[in-house]
């Protein structure tokens, strides 16, 4: 898959390190990709080249990977395998492990600012999307739900609102990046968010 190579064209952008590697590690263990393909699929939909979308791509698939390296950590799901292979942090350490999720977060937001094929003012709104779906309202707040939940029995409205900011807010973030990539007015980025 092309997103693929364009990750690791974007990581190999830097100096070799033990960050970059373990930003590697992580980045190239070949995930399902979802966010990526919400974006291209809306772009698609508009009649635009995808390719457009390949640095908001990246991004996504950036921040989702940040993610997974720091729900991993001993001190939230300490998990021992992510994607078929030992965590981030079981091959680098913890610190490295954290300190390659916060490379990989603020490394999207860089990607994006300096994209040269896509007005500032959408940049801007992209940016929002994205930063807005990551943190406090978004993942990181999903993240929080999911470990004051453990060990306790949940109502599906607990459960239904962890979801939407675990998961749910990057798929959308990246159904309405496309939309804002691909021009779409209210009425339309209105309707693709309902269906996010």
């Amino acid at each position: 898959m092309q997103i693929e190579l364009l990750l690791e064209n974007y990581i190999n952008t830097l100096p070799d390190s033990t960050t970059k590697s373990a930003m590697l590690y992580s980045l190239t263990a070949r995930g399902k990709r979802i966010r990526p393909l919400l974006l291209y699929t809306v772009l698609k939909g508009y009649g635009i080249d995808p390719a457009i979308g390949n640095p908001f791509a990246c991004a996504l698939e950036m921040i989702h990977t940040y993610s997974l390296i720091h729900d991993d950590l001993p001190a939230m799901d300490n998990d021992d395998y992510r994607r078929g292979k030992l965590t981030n942090h079981k091959v680098f350490g913890e610190a490295l492990a954290i300190l390659a999720g916060d490379a990989l977060l603020t490394m999207a937001f860089e990607i994006i600012a300096t994209d040269k094929n896509v007005a500032a003012e959408n940049k801007v709104k992209i940016i929002t999307e994205m930063s807005k779906a990551a943190g406090a309202e978004g993942m990181v707040g999903g993240q929080v739900i999911d470990m004051q939940s453990e060990n306790k029995k949940i109502d599906i409205q607990t459960l239904k609102q962890m979801h939407a900011a675990k998961t749910g807010a990057l798929f959308c973030a990246a159904i309405r990046s496309g939309a804002i990539l691909a021009g779409a007015d209210e009425k339309q980025l209105a309707n693709l968010t309902e269906y996010a």
